[in-house]
């Protein structure tokens, strides 16, 4: 699912790749608020306070929900850079490096929090944010634009446009087309409602508390492999029907 890029990235690629990343961003986007009673997977609800703190003139108050912002911008950014900066590499996927360092921080968090009580919540709730915009421009660059996994209002937007464009079969013949893309954002949806589920039941009845963000970073790691795992046994499969 990471494998395939540009015109042989096909709708399954982007539908298992948007399905494995939201259901992660459901972990991470619950066990981030139960932990710190703060989203750590968008900023639109820290833009709505950061201005509110701004119109108060709360202006000091207001700079943590701006670092808030800026972590999932940085993140969005250099998971941007290193994509462009080494595409021209052919023997590099260019999409593991931002998924891998996702996966270091996720770890961290959860180490460090077995190990030491965390005195300085803004800083896990900025990282959180950061491997977030890690992941959101990551499948926005390999699915062209497609996905988006770690927020659901453009999704709900566009599912709602999608929907009633089947109302107008004389407007839009593309239907086979339209349907298979609300097929991809109900997927979305569903996959990041059952992943907040995991996370919330995680957290709470299991008492894993942030390890819970060490099965979401387990996720990933088999998500990078899953390609050379499929091609590894297909191969082998072939290997043993020759024999035979």
């Amino acid at each position: 699912m990471f494998r395939h890029q540009g015109k042989s990235r096909t709708l399954l690629h982007n539908l298992r790749i948007a399905t494995i990343l939201s259901f992660v961003a459901g972990i991470v986007n619950v066990t981030g608020f139960l932990a710190f009673h703060q989203l750590t997977t968008n900023v639109t609800g820290h833009f709505a306070l950061f201005i509110s703190d701004v119109a108060n003139f709360e202006f000091w108050k207001g700079t943590i929900f701006l670092l808030y912002i800026l972590s999932f911008l940085f993140g969005s950014f250099f998971s941007s850079y290193l994509i462009e900066k080494f595409k021209e590499n052919k023997r590099l996927n260019v999409f593991v490096l931002p998924t891998l360092i996702e996966v270091l921080i996720l770890v961290i968090i959860a180490i460090i929090s077995n190990i030491t009580p965390l005195h300085y919540p803004d800083i896990i709730i900025c990282s959180l944010l950061f491997a977030m915009g890690l992941q959101n421009s990551l499948v926005t660059k390999i699915s062209n634009a497609v996905v988006r996994t770690t927020h659901l209002t453009g999704l709900f937007t566009d599912l709602g446009i999608e929907l009633s464009q089947l109302c107008f079969p004389a407007n839009h013949h593309n239907r086979t087309q339209i349907l298979a893309t609300i097929k991809l954002r109900i997927s979305i949806i569903c996959f990041f409602f059952f992943g907040g589920l995991i996370g919330g039941y995680l957290y709470s009845k299991l008492n894993f508390e942030l390890n819970a963000l060490l099965v979401a970073a387990l996720i990933l790691i088999i998500s990078l492999f899953y390609d050379d795992l499929r091609y590894g046994y297909i191969r082998t499969k072939r290997k043993y029907k020759q024999r035979n």
